[in-house]
């Protein structure tokens, strides 16, 4: 006669500090069955207008069908769309900021973005007729499978979600964004980078028939390039987002397909990406060219560091105007502090 063996008692769920409750969290059948009746009434993406719950949910999605906010989007699928009918997706609910998400209006409407203009407010005008589809990515350098990726391809086989991630500017503004994307460590582990592989160099788009500002500042080592040490590109918190607001990304927030990286300056999220190379050795970047004292290569936000002509303890939210202290990490600091024993200002 065997003796049945004593249960172990099931190891304890380690969750990070920002994870919500599950008693929080709105029941998957409840969520599903909302959505499919949304759809049922043609609502599609619009839906979310009905949306509620923390963190201006139902703002963030109403205010994505303005046209200041996101740009000539379509508000359903057109027959030949090469846009996947996969946004909204779903919000990962770990991803929380405690405040509240910028509103879709006020963020499409400020935006850096030189290679259509210096001016925030005229980049979404100008970028307004800005053809971004179809569009591959390539992937090249110290991998193992180097390939040439179709975005709207990896829009459908990646398993996007939609996360909620503070925004900082070196210019010390701040807003909340909603993006929607996935990993970039997951578009890397498809590659398969080798042991050689230390750096993450990425490569916008440069295409001076569509983006003025390619042709009034030459001056400008383009095209726009930034970069990651590896296991900073690898870290969960950096993604590669390809909408926000609950929709594909419009032009002035680098559609199709951008990178986010949300602890560090907003200038090291390169937009409009076309290229990505795995290297041995750290390559330059856009701005450290340009002001190797201004912008170094880390750029992760740090309100101990001021730039050399202000102040980085302190940010304005550009919706409200209001200032709030900076957060080190822009409060990412438990999950990525790990990555630089020396500090947020002396990583190497």
């Amino acid at each position: 006669m065997s003796r049945r063996r004593p249960r172990r008692a099931p190891a304890p769920i380690l969750r990070p500090r920002w994870a919500l409750p599950e008693r929080a969290a709105t029941p998957e059948p409840v969520w599903r069955a909302r959505r499919a009746v949304l759809r049922s009434l043609g609502l599609g993406v619009a839906g979310a207008l009905l949306g509620g719950g923390c963190e201006g949910l139902a703002g963030e999605h109403e205010e994505a069908g303005d046209q200041r906010g996101l740009g000539a989007l379509p508000r359903a699928r057109r027959p030949g769309s090469t846009i996947p009918d996969v946004y909204p997706a779903p919000r990962d609910p770990t991803y929380r900021v405690g405040r509240a998400i910028t509103p879709a209006r006020v963020a499409g409407g400020h935006n850096n973005f030189y290679e259509f203009s210096t001016d925030k407010e005229r980049v979404a005008e100008l970028a307004a007729g800005f053809a971004s589809r179809p569009w591959t990515l390539e992937v090249a350098g110290e991998v193992a499978r180097p390939g040439t990726f179709d975005v709207a391809a990896l829009e459908r086989s990646m398993p996007l979600e939609e996360r909620v991630y503070r925004f900082r500017c070196v210019e010390a503004w701040s807003m909340v964004v909603p993006w929607t994307g996935f990993s970039l460590r997951a578009l890397l582990a498809r590659v398969e980078p080798t042991s050689a592989a230390r750096f993450v160099r990425f490569v916008s788009a440069e295409d001076p028939t569509q983006m003025p500002g390619l042709r009034t500042q030459p001056w400008y080592p383009w095209p726009y390039f930034e970069a990651l040490r590896l296991d900073e590109a690898m870290h969960p918190l950096a993604m590669l987002a390809t909408g926000v607001y609950g929709r594909p990304l419009p032009p002035q927030h680098g559609a199709p397909i951008r990178l986010v990286v949300p602890w560090k300056y907003g200038f090291k999220s390169a937009k409009s990406v076309a290229r990505i190379e795995l290297l041995r050795s750290r390559p330059e970047t856009f701005w450290s060219r340009l002001e190797p004292r201004e912008y170094g290569f880390y750029a992760n936000v740090d309100p101990a560091t001021p730039h050399p002509r202000w102040s980085q303890a302190r940010e304005r939210l550009i919706d409200t105007g209001s200032e709030v202290p900076t957060l080190v990490y822009n409060g990412y600091g438990e999950e990525v502090a790990g990555l630089y024993p020396r500090g947020p200002s002396r990583p190497a």
